[in-house]
């Protein structure tokens, strides 16, 4: 790998390095006090050919070489050490290398490590190296996605090279996003209760290691071909994507791994130095990540395993962005505080491998100060709940409150900060680039859901319907659950094409969940990460209605494509190359009164970058009005591009100052000439 700005090289060439006379392994363990190198049998991979004792250099650094340790050949380690509250020595177990490239399952909580080799033929594909203004994320289930999906090979449905296969790339083409956000994919297992349960860990938040993907999403031929021959498939399926001009980024859960709480399984970490890896006070874990154990990223050790994990990911597998998991873990230091000058963080943004990878947090944790959205340091982009929470309470919870006589609780002007790049949240050296957009994600309610359920439904998780937030801000529109009622179905599709409206016409970075685009339903399940079934999967048998939203969905996509004044990378300012206006329904610029009465449920936002203009004009109540088009300088004719109200009204024009009507909650989208 090339030289990077690391805290130091001490712990450089960690894992397996091979070469014409054999191949030499490497090992970090500040505590350890003896380390063997174990060459495992093909037969038996529990029977151990030969041992290589290995040797400690002074920054604390295992070596061991041999002859036999050459691509496909299984190994393990054991290892000793002292026997206090902080240490889990067992010199009997056999470990995973904390940088196995390839790792097989040999029983429910063992795993073996396997030399692979960093061969691939790439050709002349490079990475698309999509700008972050112009990207429209698509986050999916690497077997989900495909499981379904007819037009590819039955064997090859719901793995890696379903994901690469013509017709799913035609269908994401089509679609116009430009990048695949991955749920992890670095091998996992199931945590212990669920497998008690008969269930299984579906969405693979619970990692075995951070540099192999996970060999249950390959093909069944290449999981019996082996670690080689699954890797290789992984990559083909970034190379077809990226071929295509389809970015890969991936889901990475560097905060916990699988080895759960103290009396969790032993497979790696915890064997090899349990003091230095996981975060403890007295022999006790600190849990800051609701899964039993924390990474502790403030020893130098760890940071380097996530470090060279990205960079791994990043130029051998040519990876283009990484979301990171619970990211505030990642960030706090030896007193377990989160600074956004954490070390992890700064070096992660500042290797030069990396300047061209998109680095995105997930904004918080569930340890004490563990909310820090607008918190992470320049050069990331952050998930926004915020956005979330106000574009949802604006067109569902708000809803309800009207519907009952009530007044809205979000005002305008907050949504309009959403609108605009959430300048409330994200500092001006951010800008708007900060903010990733998103209304659903894997976790909670997907879009059909939310304007289904007024409550959740998990009764088949396991947990007598505990587990998943009851926090969803959603509205059933009067029937909970499936219906055919059709004023109750005109309801839900209109706020589902508000919703996707406001998203895909946003300032920002917006992220669509996969199958939200068809309506895809988890029959209010908001916390399906245990159900791998029909439940979680994309179903492509679609209705006419699914299919109009489809369209709804691609025609957003290509407007905001065609419209650089939707997609600012700063905020507007005195001097900057974007100008963003607000008016009232009248036409009129907004005063304060505008901004922030209750009863006011519609502005018009007029945003302009590099000749650009486009006009958004949305109204957020359940009744009929008369608005005024503003009359803005320079600006002669309003087209009208696009309306929630009906997707097939589009290319009316309309003179500045001119009437228009809205009837119910809507968006409409002018350009501006």
């Amino acid at each position: 790998m090339q030289a990077g700005p690391l805290a130091s090289d001490r712990f450089h060439d960690l894992g397996v390095r091979t070469d014409p006379e054999g191949g030499t392994l490497r090992v970090a363990s500040a505590t350890a006090t003896s380390m063997d190198l174990c060459l495992l049998s093909e037969r038996d991979p529990s029977w151990i050919e030969r041992t290589v004792r290995m040797q400690r250099d002074g920054d604390g650094v295992w070596t061991g070489r041999s002859a036999l340790l050459v691509p496909g050949r299984r190994y393990a380690i054991r290892a000793g050490g002292p026997d206090g509250p902080r240490d889990a020595f067992d010199r009997s177990r056999q470990l995973l290398d904390p940088y196995a490239r390839g790792i097989v399952r040999i029983d429910q909580d063992s795993w073996r490590s396997v030399v692979v080799e960093d061969r691939f033929d790439w050709g002349d594909v490079r990475k698309p190296n999509t700008p972050l203004g112009e990207s429209v994320v698509y986050e999916a289930h690497a077997k989900g996605l495909t499981k379904q999906l007819r037009s590819v090979p039955r064997a090859l449905r719901g793995t890696y090279a379903g994901v690469a296969h013509e017709s799913t790339i035609a269908y994401l083409q089509d679609l116009g996003v430009t990048a695949v956000e991955l749920l992890p994919v670095h091998q996992f297992a199931s945590e212990q209760r669920l497998m008690k349960q008969g269930l299984v860990n579906y969405w693979g938040y619970n990692t075995v290691g951070f540099f192999a993907p996970h060999a249950q999403y390959a093909s069944l031929t290449a999981q019996s071909a082996g670690p080689q021959q699954v890797l290789d498939e992984f990559k083909g399926m970034v190379k077809h994507l990226h071929a295509a001009g389809i970015e890969v980024w991936l889901d990475v859960v560097y905060n916990h791994t699988a080895e759960e709480g103290p009396s969790g399984p032993v497979q790696s970490f915890r064997g090899l130095d349990n003091s230095t890896y996981y975060r403890q006070i007295d022999g006790r874990y600190v849990d800051t990540t609701g899964c039993g154990n924390s990474l502790d990223c403030s020893q130098e050790q760890v940071r380097r395993l996530v470090h060279d994990s990205v960079r791994y990911w990043a130029e051998e597998v040519q990876i283009d962005g990484f979301r990171f998991d619970l990211a505030v873990t990642l960030g706090r230091d030896e007193h377990i505080t989160f600074t956004p000058d954490a070390p992890l963080l700064q070096e992660l943004r500042a290797d030069p491998a990396l300047q061209d990878v998109k680095l995105i947090a997930e904004p918080w944790d569930v340890g004490l100060g563990g909310w820090q959205t607008g918190g992470f340091p320049p050069g990331w982009s952050e998930w926004n709940d915020r956005y979330r929470d106000t574009v949802r309470d604006f067109w569902l919870t708000d809803t309800v409150v009207t519907r009952h006589g009530g007044l809205a609780r979000t005002g305008i002007g907050a949504l309009a900060n959403e609108l605009s790049g959430s300048s409330w949240h994200f500092s001006p050296e951010r800008g708007p680039l900060a903010s990733v957009n998103f209304i659903t994600a894997h976790d909670g309610f997907t879009l059909a859901d939310l304007t289904s359920y007024n409550a959740k439904h998990n009764l088949g998780n396991g947990e007598s319907n505990r587990d998943g937030t009851d926090n969803n801000r959603s509205f059933n529109f009067g029937v909970e659950g499936a219906t055919r009622v059709e004023r109750v179905l005109a309801d839900r599709r209109r706020a589902m094409r508000n919703l996707l409206g406001t998203l895909l016409l946003s300032a920002g970075v917006p992220m669509l969940l996969a199958g939200d685009e068809l309506g895809r339903t988890q029959r209010g399940n908001n916390n399906a990460y245990c159900q791998d079934a029909a439940v979680n999967w994309i179903g492509w048998n679609l209705q006419e209605w699914q299919e109009e939203l489809q369209d709804v969905v691609r025609r957003l996509i290509r407007i905001r494509r065609e419209h650089p004044a939707l997609r600012p990378t700063t905020f507007a300012a005195d001097g900057s190359s974007n100008a963003m206006h607000w008016f009232t329904a009248d036409g009129e610029t907004m005063d304060e009164a505008a901004w922030t009465t209750p009863e006011n449920r519609t502005l018009q936002y007029l945003a302009q970058a590099g000749g650009d203009t486009t006009l958004l004009v949305v109204h957020g109540d359940e009744t009929r009005m008369r608005a005024a088009l503003p009359e803005p300088a320079g600006v002669r004719d309003f087209e009208l591009l696009w309306t929630s109200a009906d997707d097939t009204a589009f290319g009316l024009h309309s003179a500045p100052g001119e009437h228009i009507e809205i009837d119910g909650p809507t968006l409409l989208l002018y350009a501006g000439s």
